[in-house]
């Protein structure tokens, strides 16, 4: 008995680059019109300077980096082929045993046995869904119930006698990975400081990009510059190296992948591991660089809004770099000004209008006329009120997270394998 498969043929261009969701020069351009935009609003409304000032943009790095790490995660995984909603039982599993290893032996320590306890995760995931052939989904929902139960009981038994330990919470960790400020930009070696100056001096736009910059370069984590660092390391690993074609190979065909003597199963186990594993990191860094300590619950869905991220910027580690900064962006400012959560009422009318625009140039009348009602809608909603309620504000990062999600969702391909159970072939 013959069997036929398509060939494992790696699409034009891919060898050479990693295609983004958009290409990097336009990229810059429409971040650059956003921020404008957003300096243009900033003038326009009181109290809204957090907008683009250096406290919120080194806010929404600290806050991104979880989101990214899960996210990078659930790449991985279902790039294999493999859909991974146990990320957020996976980073309570960081979080655990980053906090436990941080407090007996050191920060950098906690961050590496963070990675262990959520890799622990996705071999657990491996094993039920590529040797068993568990559903997917099931499997990551028991992930995640038996990682609230596991961190429990762990906690009872170890934290519960140590001082500031308890069945919820750990010990505070002592020390930390320690930052970095970029030379010559933002203070690095005691040097002079000219995005802080340019920043202070309160110019339009000029001054917001110096606050934006100032934000992402000055006092960061090395524990960050390393989460970006696997991302970019991702990229080139999964798009140009043989190890990285088997892998999307297994999630788009595994039958074609497998006549061409890919080890499909060893392909997948190593991905969702890694997954696990960054993950798991991602719930230390929680630990490491924003609490101190282990709380129960303190992922608080991150894990999901990784896999959220991963959808908006379409499988493709930029454009989930690019969502995780959105969600963190809008996590940072709902946390710092109200004031500023209101004058977003003002850009995301703005941004109606553009979309309206846009959509008029092509001839889609429908979609443009719906683009123009809701800038009309948040431009009013902005001109009879001075502030937004506080329960409103909150809802902020969930609220981007389904309106992205909603406008992403439209133009993204999963992985054609993704979430499907395969058995490889008797051979006859």
């Amino acid at each position: 008995m013959s069997t036929t498969a398509e060939p494992l043929v790696e699409p034009a261009g891919e060898t050479r680059r990693v295609r983004w969701p958009m290409g990097p020069w336009r990229a810059v351009v429409m971040g650059a019109a956003v921020l404008f935009v957003l300096s243009l609003v900033q003038n326009m409304t009181a109290g809204s300077d957090d907008l683009t000032s250096s406290g919120t943009a080194g806010a929404a790095l600290r806050l991104a980096v979880p989101i990214l790490l899960a996210g990078l995660g659930g790449l991985w995984a279902e790039r294999s082929g493999v859909v991974n909603i146990g990320l957020e039982g996976m980073m309570i599993m960081g979080t655990w045993f980053g906090a436990w290893a941080g407090f007996e032996q050191g920060p950098w320590q906690g961050a590496l046995y963070g990675a262990l306890g959520g890799a622990i995760g996705g071999l657990v995931h491996a094993i039920a869904t590529v040797s068993f052939g568990v559903d997917h989904i099931v499997s990551g929902v028991a992930i995640n119930l038996l990682a609230v139960g596991a961190t429990r009981y762990l906690a009872s038994e170890i934290f519960v006698d140590l001082p500031g330990g308890g069945e919820n919470q750990s010990p505070k960790v002592v020390g930390s990975v320690g930052k970095f400020s970029v030379p010559l930009l933002s203070g690095g070696f005691d040097t002079w400081d000219p995005l802080a100056n340019v920043e202070r001096r309160n110019w339009f736009f000029l001054s917001d990009v110096a606050g934006l910059l100032n934000g992402m370069t000055s006092n960061v984590s090395w524990l960050t510059l390393i989460a970006f660092g696997l991302v970019a390391a991702s990229a080139w690993f999964l798009w140009r190296t043989p190890f990285g074609l088997r892998l999307r190979s297994a999630g788009e065909n595994p039958v074609g992948a497998e006549t061409l003597g890919v080890n499909v199963y060893l392909v997948k186990y190593v991905a969702v591991v890694m997954s696990g594993a960054f993950a798991g990191l991602g719930g230390a860094f929680l630990v490491l660089e924003q609490a101190t300590i282990y709380r129960e619950g303190q992922t608080a869905g991150r894990g999901f809004l990784g896999l959220a991220a991963m959808l908006f910027g379409n499988w493709m580690p930029g454009g989930l770099a690019l969502g995780a900064g959105l969600f963190g962006y809008a996590d940072a400012l709902q946390l710092r000004s109200e004031e500023s959560v209101h004058a977003l009422l003002l850009f995301i009318a703005m941004g109606g209008g553009a979309v309206a625009l846009w959509l008029g140039s092509r001839r889609r009348v429908v979609p443009a006329l719906v683009a123009l009602g809701i800038g009309a809608a948040f431009f009013v909603w902005w001109m009879v009120s001075d502030s937004v309620d506080r329960d409103i504000v909150r809802m902020t990062p969930y609220v981007t997270t389904l309106v992205v999600l909603a406008l992403a969702t439209q133009r993204t391909r999963m992985p054609a394998a993704d979430g499907l159970r395969w058995r490889r072939r008797a051979a006859v």
